[in-house]
C-alpha cells in the first residue's frame, strides 16, 4: 500500500515537473516584442480595434500602438503624402489596391478581413416617409459621406444601380468627411436619415434607428475590410516585428469574436467555406466512427 502512494506521489511530483517544463519552454518560446506601431484603421473600426489594443497589449505590453481613425480616402493620401504608416486596414478594397499599385502596400500581407452592411439610418423614434433606400428622396435632407469615403461610394453605387441617382442630387445633402460625422448629424437630429454602416448604427442603438439595409443587387460587390502591411522607411527591425504581430492577432479567432461583438462578420471566401464544409464533414466522419467503435 505504502508502494503504491509512494508512486503516485512520484507520479504526480513528475508530472509538475513536466508541466512546469513545459510552460517555461512555451514561455521561451513567446518573442518579447516592443516598439512602435502607426496603424490607420477606417473610422469605424475605432471602437472594435481600441478594445483589441488592450487585448493586444495585455500580452505585449511593450508595443505602442497609434491609431489614426478616419476616412479610408483620407488615411489613403497621408500615406500617399508620406504620413508614418505601419498598418492600413480600410473600409473598401479601393484604398488598399491602389497602395498596393503604388508599392506602399504590402500585396502578400494584404487579407481581406471583414465584412459589413450599408444601412438607412434616422434619428431615434425621428418621423419620416422614408421606408427603404428606394424612396429615400422623399426625406427632406440627407447626411451623406463624401465621394473619397468607402460609405459615400457604397451608397452612390446604391443611387446609380436604383436608377435614383439624379434625384438624391437634388436633395439637401448634408456631406460628412467620414462616417463618424453622418452618424453624428442623424443621432443630432440634424438630418432626417443618413447612410452609414451597420456596426456604426450599432454602436448608438440608443440614438438612431435603422430604417432598411442596402436593397439585394444594389452593391455589385461585398463592402469588405481589408488590412495589411505599409512599407514605413522610419520603422526599426522592432517596430515591424511588432506590426507584424498585430496583424497577425488581427486575424485570430480572438479578435474576430470582438470584431463580430461589435456588429462585423468574418469575411468568408468560397475557397475557404468549401475548406470549412469538408472540416465539419471530416469531424462528422470521424464522430460516427467512434460512436460506431462504442
Amino acid at each position: 500500500m505504502k508502494k503504491r502512494v509512494f508512486a503516485a506521489l512520484m507520479a504526480g511530483v513528475m508530472g509538475t515537473m513536466m508541466f512546469g517544463t513545459t510552460l517555461v519552454s512555451a514561455e521561451a518560446e513567446t518573442p518579447e516584442l516592443k516598439g512602435e506601431v502607426y496603424a490607420f484603421i477606417a473610422a469605424s473600426l475605432n471602437n472594435a480595434m481600441e478594445e483589441l489594443q488592450k487585448n493586444f497589449n495585455e500580452t505585449y505590453p511593450d508595443v505602442e500602438i497609434l491609431y489614426n481613425a478616419d476616412s479610408s480616402g483620407t488615411l489613403q493620401t497621408q500615406i500617399e503624402e508620406g504620413a508614418r504608416c505601419d498598418i492600413f486596414f480600410s473600409a473598401a478594397q479601393k484604398q488598399m489596391n491602389a497602395l498596393v499599385d503604388e508599392g506602399l502596400a504590402d500585396k502578400d500581407s494584404v487579407v481581406d478581413l471583414l465584412e459589413n452592411k450599408v444601412v438607412l439610418i434616422k434619428p431615434k423614434d425621428g418621423e419620416t416617409k422614408v421606408t427603404g433606400f428606394e424612396n429615400i428622396t422623399d426625406a427632406a435632407n440627407l447626411a451623406l459621406a463624401g465621394e473619397d469615403v468607402p460609405v459615400g461610394q457604397y451608397s452612390r453605387e446604391i443611387f446609380d444601380n436604383l436608377g435614383i441617382t439624379d434625384e438624391v442630387n437634388k436633395m439637401e445633402i448634408n456631406e460628412g468627411k467620414n462616417v463618424t460625422e453622418v452618424l453624428a448629424a442623424v443621432s443630432e437630429g440634424s438630418n432626417e436619415v443618413g447612410i452609414v454602416y451597420a456596426t456604426d448604427a450599432a454602436s448608438v442603438a440608443d440614438s438612431v434607428d435603422i430604417i432598411a439595409e442596402a436593397p439585394a443587387g444594389s452593391l455589385e460587390t461585398p463592402v469588405l475590410y481589408p488590412v495589411g502591411l505599409v512599407e514605413d522607411q522610419e520603422a526599426s527591425d522592432d517596430d515591424k516585428a511588432a506590426a507584424a504581430a498585430f496583424l497577425e492577432y488581427l486575424q485570430s479567432d480572438e479578435a474576430l469574436e470582438v470584431f463580430e461583438k461589435y456588429g462585423f462578420a468574418a469575411y468568408v471566401t468560397d475557397e475557404n467555406a468549401d475548406d470549412a464544409q469538408a472540416d465539419d464533414a471530416a469531424e462528422e466522419t470521424e464522430e460516427a466512427a467512434e460512436d460506431t467503435a462504442e
